[in-house]
């Protein structure tokens, strides 16, 4: 597994229609299409028009195209990779931080069958682990999963559904004995033993000082309960930051 970064590393539909046009929440980016679109001296037509041709998308319209670049439509995952080949571009550029399994593997240009193959996994069972966000494996399919992806820690920890878990015992490790929580935590993140160490007790040193030094400005108890519970929220992307601290300190 790779060294964690607190940076982690994006029947056929009809035109669209009123009932279509909500906000998308997948993470397709609209002003990249829209510049690509434009830097390549096309129109919405032009785009239409090679996604119909030569990528096997009869369906699409110029109106699809401009729904998507305003950001009121967001692409199927064959749409998008059409689109992408249109525009010259990888499929990783029409979309922002990749967040899920699916997204992840968007990015990466790969079709189900080749992660459910390389992973040792039926493919409907891998396309059941997409459809609702949850892991079911190995370790060693984990780990084969993550190398494919090219996943580090942090969507490592997302894409295998153990974030809410993470944070659970990091929060506990901030408040409590940090000590208690090194070995669950352990098995959610494969580092050294050093390293989650040096991260836990770091949290609990943060916690614990910024409460004391909310106090000490003579803020009250409501002050200081405000100050910790937003450290609390924030948690898990505390512990990623002292992580990549750690470990760019040992390695530099």
């Amino acid at each position: 597994m790779r060294r964690p970064s607190a940076r982690p590393n994006r029947p056929s539909p009809s035109p669209p229609t009123t009932t279509q046009t909500a906000p998308t929440t997948r993470p397709f980016d609209a002003p990249a299409a829209r510049r690509l679109r434009a830097a390549l001296g096309m129109a919405p037509e032009h785009v239409a028009h090679g996604m119909r041709v030569s990528y096997g998308h009869p369906h699409i319209t110029p109106d699809h195209v401009m729904a998507w670049e305003r950001g009121a439509a967001a692409p199927t995952d064959s749409e998008l990779t059409a689109l992408a080949g249109v525009l010259w571009c990888s499929p990783a550029e029409l979309i922002g931080t990749p967040r899920t399994l699916r997204e992840h593997r968007i990015t990466r240009c790969l079709a189900p069958e080749d992660v459910a193959r390389a992973v040792g996994h039926d493919v409907q069972a891998y396309l059941r682990m997409e459809e609702t966000d949850s892991w079911r494996g190995t370790e060693r399919q984990a780990a084969a999963l993550a190398d494919l992806l090219g996943l580090g820690l942090p969507d490592f920890v997302t894409v295998t559904g153990r974030n809410a878990r993470l944070g659970d015992l990091l929060r506990s490790a901030a408040t409590t004995r940090w000590q208690a929580y090194v070995r669950p935590v352990a098995k959610l993140v494969p580092l050294d033993r050093r390293f989650l160490e040096q991260a836990l007790q770091g949290l609990h040193e943060d916690y614990q000082g910024h409460m004391a030094t909310t106090l000490s400005w003579g803020g009250g108890s409501g002050d200081a309960g405000d100050a910790g519970q937003d450290f609390l929220d924030r948690i898990v992307e505390h512990f990623w930051t002292k992580l990549q601290d750690d470990t760019d300190a040992e390695t530099g």
